[in-house]
């Protein structure tokens, strides 16, 4: 059963559940209702025999079983009249009352009772410190009649309510879920090399909206971890084949004949180097594919001064003649120097930062601290080859390198790594090079404002 069915039958359910509590209601309150304008005719009847017989000396019981006779419209009426102790003083047309024991009123002044279908009252009437009871008992011919038409008119009402609900219930739950039929037709369409579709959101209110915006954003992570599982693989499988390839083509020629002992050693040594070379660039494609999965990091407060230090004596022990000098300038509270960030992907993004700038300059590398009360700017200033203008755009894409840096080392993924972690802590980076001059590259960093 679909939801549609599932839906339109719980709502018949509850539609015929309320009509059955509202038809039976509806039923007692008439029963009810009938039943006591009886009784109040009953009543009526009763103190008018009484004020006629007891207080109207005039009449005597004969003339009143005239005027009974001639105004009587109740079906087989019966009335009796007795006094205090139960002696009969005035009969009218009796039946059900000759069977009945007189006594068994109550003190009550009215006391209404039924014998099998007939309705009676009892009404104690009191006339010159003397108490006279009169019984009246008559059949209520109308409210049988009354009440199995009412029945007549609750069933075929309640019938035509309950087919009307099954149609309008199943219009309604076709209507409320044709966005999720639209859904289902929508992502059916969608496959691994069409993960750029996307859901139409509404005005992103109701539910079923919003179960389209979470879709989008499911759709826009698997289509970012799709990209990046293709990204390195097809920057793998283009970065590894070529070094790869030369040293199996040079392995095989160095065995294709004997050679000497000392060849042997020099081609093994260039061996070691170009697998250390491997080495490094399959950690930074590694570095790269983790960074660019995990979107959501996990930051903490930490001393950025400390971190720049050290990427500093990473870099130093790698080129120990080049001199990195720092500038900055500490405020009384060292707090000052907070951030929010993660302490391990800013020291990779740092140590490529100054590697870069160590690699492309031969001159001093000078790192400014800038502390203002919301932020700290970090430059990072090197007198090097510079980045010609028509690269800048593209030089923070994956193994783009600009032209005057493809005969110096490296395979195009520092600044890649370093613009996407400075992205993951929201760091604005801006870039700014001459050719053959240098280039400076400044970092904007919001302080951990919180109190310690």
């Amino acid at each position: 059963m679909n939801i549609k069915t599932r839906l339109s039958f719980q709502f018949t359910l509850i539609v015929a559940i309320i009509l059955c509590f509202f038809s039976i209601l509806v039923y007692y309150f008439s029963y009810s209702s009938q039943l006591t304008r009886f009784r109040e005719t009953l009543l009526d009847g009763a103190k008018n025999t009484a004020i006629l017989l007891i207080n109207v000396a005039e009449v005597d019981s004969s003339l009143l079983k005239k005027i009974h006779q001639s105004t009587i419209s109740l079906q087989e009426q019966e009335i009796a009249l007795t006094d205090s102790a139960y002696n009969v003083i005035y009969s009218y047309n009796l039946n059900y009352l000759s069977a009945l024991p007189i006594r068994h009123s109550n003190n009550s002044k009215i006391n209404f009772f039924s014998i099998k279908e007939k309705d009676g009252v009892c009404y104690k009437h009191n006339f010159n410190h003397h108490n006279y009871n009169v019984f009246v008992m008559a059949f209520d011919n109308t409210r049988p009649v009354n009440l199995l038409e009412l029945k007549k008119i609750l069933l075929w009402s309640s019938l035509f309510s309950i087919w009307l609900s099954i149609l309008l219930s199943y219009l309604f739950s076709k209507k409320a879920l044709q966005p999720i039929s639209h859904i289902i037709r929508s992502v059916k369409k969608i496959n691994s090399l069409k993960l750029n579709n996307r859901l139409s959101e509404g005005d992103r209110k109701d539910e079923i909206d919003q179960l389209a915006v979470t879709f989008n954003e499911m759709l826009t992570n698997l289509e970012i971890a799709f990209k990046n599982q293709d990204d390195f693989v097809s920057n793998a499988s283009h970065e590894l084949h070529t070094p790869l390839t030369v040293m199996i083509s040079e392995s095989d020629y160095l065995l294709s004949h004997k050679r000497k002992y000392e060849e042997y050693i020099n081609h093994i040594s260039h061996l070691i180097d170009d697998l250390k070379e491997l080495n490094l660039m399959i950690n930074s494609l590694l570095e790269l594919a983790q960074i660019n999965r995990d979107n959501s990091i996990q930051l903490t407060s930490v001393r950025i001064d400390e971190i720049v230090y050290q990427a500093i004596r990473q870099i130093k022990a790698k080129y120990r003649d080049r001199k990195i000098i720092l500038k900055i300038q500490y405020p009384e509270n060292e707090n000052e120097l907070l951030v929010n960030g993660n302490s391990g992907l800013l020291a990779i993004a740092f140590k490529n930062l100054l590697e870069n700038a160590c690699k492309f300059s031969n001159d001093d590398i000078i790192i400014e601290f800038e502390i203002t009360p919301v932020h700290i700017n970090i430059v990072v200033t090197d007198h090097g080859i510079g980045i010609p203008s028509a690269d800048l755009e593209t030089i923070y894409q994956p193994f783009r390198r600009a032209d005057n840096a493809k005969y110096i080392g490296g395979y195009g993924i520092g600044l890649s790594l370093v613009s996407k972690i400075m992205q993951l802590h929201e760091v604005n980076i801006e870039i700014k090079s001459i050719l053959n001059e240098g280039t400076r590259i400044s970092m904007l960093f919001k302080r951990d404002t919180v109190v310690r």
